[in-house]
């Protein structure tokens, strides 16, 4: 009984960011559980390579794909209005479009990635991708879930890094003096600690219309980084070993489905214990 409580057969849920890491993950996760899952993205060839992928574990018929630009509210109307000619209302929103800058250990961020340097445009860029598309998206669907009586599930995918601040010294360089050392840039951590904000705000604001939204910070996914760096952050983690790439997936079938019904307005860690030292 407890079990079925995870169970999404029925639903249908949106992706946005989806042909990313995480976001195929994510698509596997509610796939799993018997959702109909939009994979959502603004490229084409990554969404198409995507769907190849997940189409050899789920059936075709359960996997949509839609161009969207995050950034562009007008953009996300024109999905939402298509998705709606198609017969499908969106139950489970996940919020998971972000540019996350990686630091190559061989050649480090340019100069431009440190806090004297950063360009506006950039800045400008990263955080409309990341904190306004999540912002956009939850307005278009999020008001739908609330308006239509159904209610619904929004998630956040925020970030270890909404909760502490990059550690600069796991790009630490011998070869180079402080002023051209490599660095996480500071859109990231502005981005995804935003959106602990947005998920509070969006918690209370459609409570009484059955709408819950909570969020997701994970650690780091070991993806082949440079042993060094692998080293180095793994001695700031408890566990000792970054995450493997599928130990999200049964969070994310908890927090979009009625398991997690008496939840809202929570940012679910999961760093392996580093938030904790």
């Amino acid at each position: 009984m407890a079990f079925s409580k995870f169970k999404l057969d029925g639903r249908v849920a949106l992706i946005t960011g989806a042909s990313g890491l995480l976001g195929q993950e994510h698509a596997s996760a509610l796939l799993e559980s018997g959702a109909k899952v939009v994979l959502t993205d603004i490229s084409k060839k990554n969404l198409e390579i995507a769907k190849t992928k997940l189409s050899k574990l789920f059936h075709t018929e359960m996997i949509y794909t839609k161009i969207m630009d995050v950034t562009s509210k007008d953009a996300i109307i024109k999905v939402f209005q298509e998705l709606i000619n198609y017969g499908l209302r969106i139950d489970v929103l996940i919020n998971n479009a972000a540019i996350d800058p990686k630091v190559d250990q061989e050649n480090g961020l340019k100069e431009i990635s440190r806090l004297e340097n950063f360009d506006l445009d950039q800045w400008n860029l990263e955080l409309n991708v990341g904190l306004t598309g999540a912002f956009l998206c939850s307005q278009v669907f999020g008001s739908q879930m609330a308006t239509d009586g159904k209610g619904g599930v929004i998630l956040n995918i925020a970030s270890d890094l909404s909760v502490f601040s990059p550690d600069q010294r796991l790009y630490l360089r011998s070869d180079r003096p402080k002023s051209r050392q490599p660095v996480k840039p500071v859109t990231y951590s502005v981005v995804k600690t935003g959106l602990i904000g947005l998920t509070r705000y969006l918690a209370t604001y459609w409570v009484d219309q059955g709408v819950r939204c909570n969020a997701l910070s994970p650690g780091g996914v070991f993806n082949g980084q440079d042993e060094h760096f692998v080293k180095r952050v793994t001695n700031l983690i408890p566990l000792n070993r970054m995450a493997d790439i599928d130990e999200y997936r049964s969070t994310v079938q908890f927090l979009c489905s009625d398991a997690s019904s008496y939840m809202t307005g929570q940012n679910i860690i999961i760093d392996g214990g580093r938030s904790v030292w």
